[in-house]
């Protein structure tokens, strides 16, 4: 259609869909590449956009969680995925549960009626050299693109399996049992009790704790998975298969954490440290895992300190192409090498539906305003559309893994109100929850306005 298109999208999934919409009904002209049906991948079906490969729901749909915090603002921002979520809703209590194939239909005809978008089938196996390009092929890139991409930042920037270990809420650890401490106290900083928090165990409950995690059930590796573990990622039931004392000698090695007060010494110690800037979310050192969701929660709560701990994120092992994005990455999406080429959906390392489409949404919106000469400008960060952009371009590169959304990633709200009479009382978690939303929304809409 176009002898020169405005932005080349590659990929027609959640992030390039919604990017190649939000890009047209700005007058941008978009050329969207799909592989499918020509070349498909291990896990997809057809060759609509936006196909949903997994499961069919979207998560919680209230401002008490995170992700529905992200619905919200999604619409706010006039979200192709969101409206065709809305459209093909099903029942499933408060959660966005949708028919995938009505779902991945609205979206694919939607994105047909555009006269600005020219959609093509095909595989794309290097970077167009000229032009605005987004890459938005998710964790299932095609061997030949991740080999140019590779190729244009670095063979260590592109990981292609991914092992993630779970990551708790600071403030659900009970710090009564749990204390902070280096091994023998070395690097600690200045006026720091510690880089790490330390759940004790005893020899019962170290034993107690093998055998759950030895009966745990497990995730099965898809056939497209099944790669050797290497030491670095090894599964922390994978560790514990190969000997009761392993994981003792491994990441649970208590050596050198004697307790900082009473001086105690234990059989076997859980570190945690913290995984971002606020402190609000603690990252379980050394526990990745392939165990259910469910298992997990049941397993990990037996660690002294976890009785109570609420979990961000689960632990996983999986086949994902992500890149090291805050190494590569700017605040607006953009390759820090060549601006001209962004990057959006799960190969950035955001984790689920909605934060691919979300990425994919600001990415669209940052393209049509590099394509009109102007400088883009990315949400505030108390947003959760800035809370997801920071955790991609303003964290740690040496240690980074994908996330989903959740409220560590957010401005933490106070944890005390007052009532009409001017008492202070202190808030639930979900009503702390509810206001840090409704200060992302009001926050986001007055971006909107100045940058729309």
């Amino acid at each position: 259609m176009f002898s020169t298109p405005d932005v080349t999208v590659i990929g027609a999934g959640l992030a390039g869909s919604e990017a190649a919409w939000q890009l047209a009904r700005r007058g941008i002209r978009v050329r969207l590449h799909e592989m499918r049906p020509a070349t498909m991948t291990p896990a997809h079906r057809g060759g609509n956009c936006a196909e949903l490969v997994c499961s069919n729901t979207f998560r919680a749909d209230n401002l008490e969680s995170a992700v529905g915090l992200l619905h919200a603002e999604m619409r706010l921002l006039d979200s192709l995925i969101m409206r065709c979520a809305d459209e093909a809703r099903i029942p499933a209590g408060s959660a966005l549960a949708v028919d995938r194939e009505q779902f991945s239909a609205l979206v694919t005809a939607a994105i047909d009626q555009r006269p600005e978008i020219e959609r093509v089938a095909g595989e794309v196996t290097a970077i167009p050299s000229e032009g605005l390009v987004l890459i938005a092929t998710g964790p299932l890139t095609s061997d030949a693109l991740a080999a140019a991409i590779i190729a244009h930042t670095g063979s260590e920037q592109l990981a292609f399996f991914d092992a993630i270990a779970p990551v708790v809420d600071a403030e659900t650890v009970d710090m009564d049992i749990a204390y902070w401490r280096n091994r023998y106290d070395k690097n600690s900083a200045p006026g720091s009790a510690g880089d790490y928090l330390n759940c004790p165990m005893n020899r019962e409950q170290y034993e107690a704790f093998i055998a759950a995690l030895l009966a745990a059930d497990k995730v099965p590796m898809k056939d497209f998975e099944k790669i050797p573990f290497f030491d670095g990622c090894m599964p922390i039931e994978v560790m514990a298969e190969r000997g009761v004392e392993t994981p003792r000698f491994g990441p649970m090695k208590p050596v050198g954490l004697e307790h900082p007060k009473t001086g105690e010494r234990f059989h076997a110690v859980v570190q945690l440290r913290r995984d971002n800037r606020m402190g609000t979310l603690l990252n379980m050192v050394g526990f990745q895992t392939k165990m259910t969701y469910g298992a997990q929660k049941a397993v990990f709560r037996t660690i002294p300190g976890l009785e109570n701990a609420e979990f961000f994120r689960l632990g996983s092992l999986h086949r994902n192409t992500f890149l090291r994005a805050p190494a590569l990455l700017d605040g607006t999406l953009r390759l820090k090498r060549d601006p001209r080429i962004l990057f959006a959906g799960q190969i950035t390392g955001v984790e689920g539906y909605v934060e691919s489409a979300a990425c994919g949404l600001l990415a669209g919106r940052f393209l049509a305003d590099i394509a009109r000469g102007r400088r883009p400008v990315p949400p505030p960060e108390e947003s959760a559309h800035g809370a997801l952009l920071a955790h991609i371009s303003g964290s740690r590169a040496d240690d980074f893994q994908p996330m989903n959304i959740n409220f560590g990633l957010l401005p933490p709200h106070p944890k005390w109100g007052r009532d009409s009479e001017g008492r202070r009382y202190r808030l639930q978690r979900s009503e702390r929850r509810r206001r840090v939303s409704e200060q992302a929304l009001t926050s986001l809409n007055r971006w909107r306005e100045e940058h729309d």
